[in-house]
């Protein structure tokens, strides 16, 4: 009853809304990675380790996954949302894993004799992006595992743990169309070094997808009179992570951080 009579005041269900949501991140995923992944791998394009597909794979199911149970809920079928739940243990698992590896693998290519000691500062520097989003999921999601039999909280931090991963894809597009042409005059690297982009173009795309966290605060605001303390308390966590991102990517206590994570890979 308390559901019907909040959907009544925006003009939509919470359900049917979340369900809407979920599936505006799925498309700002798959867009996302459109130019940068699916496209060059649909014409035999993308050349990367094995490790770098599982990563894309793992990261691409937890937003299918979020997808699967915002619509078991829309349809009502909440005994097969709860048995599905377990999936999202073993995807957050995973990501934990595979996105730490990924990170290892990069920053030990980069440290390797005959890399120029900018790019390797560099993308020590930008492992934090990537790091700082697991350290704020990993905890997010083991609240909303907490929280299951509060669905007010739970939904409410999945969503914040998803729209956390979404500056990836979107900063796709700013690097497609917005970076600088390659130097004619930079010398070769060796094989396999991927240099990574300076730490501050991580902000911009990371606030442009702060914009769905936005969306959900204000249906909050209409259905509630205020949005809900999970986004209050955890957007501002985010919103810290993203906007200190150059400051903690580029101090000595996180490089010394990336340069043990970069001896995990042998």
């Amino acid at each position: 009853m308390a559901e019907a009579t909040m959907g009544a005041r925006a003009g939509i269900s919470p359900r049917k809304f979340y369900m809407m949501i979920a599936w505006t991140c799925l498309a700002v995923a798959v867009l996302g990675f459109m130019p940068t992944y699916f496209l060059p791998l649909a014409q035999s394009k993308f050349d990367a380790p094995p490790i770098v597909h599982i990563h894309g794979l793992v990261m691409f199911s937890w937003v299918a996954f979020f997808v699967v149970q915002a619509s078991l809920v829309s349809r009502g079928n909440l005994l097969a949302h709860r048995a599905w739940g377990v999936v999202g243990v073993s995807i957050i698992t995973a990501m934990v894993f595979i996105v730490t590896a990924v990170v290892s693998m990069r920053v030990r290519q980069v440290s390797q004799p005959g890399v120029p000691a900018a790019i390797t500062e560099g993308t020590k520097a930008f492992s934090w992006v990537t790091m700082g989003t697991l350290f704020l999921v990993v905890p997010a999601f083991v609240a909303a595992i907490a929280n299951i039999k509060r669905p007010e909280i739970h939904k409410r931090l999945i969503l914040l743990i998803t729209v956390a991963m979404l500056a990836a894809p979107i900063a796709r597009w700013f690097l497609t169309f917005l970076a600088p042409p390659p130097d004619p005059n930079a010398p070769p690297l060796p094989a396999g070094v991927v240099p990574a982009p300076p730490v501050q173009v991580a902000i911009a795309p990371a606030l442009v997808g702060d914009i769905i966290l936005l969306i959900a605060m204000t249906y909050d605001w209409r259905t509630r009179g205020r949005p809900h303390p999970v986004y209050l308390i955890g957007g501002a966590i985010l919103l810290i992570q993203q906007v200190t991102v150059v400051q903690v990517g580029h101090s000595a206590a996180w490089e010394a951080v990336a340069t043990w994570i970069g001896k995990m890979a042998g």
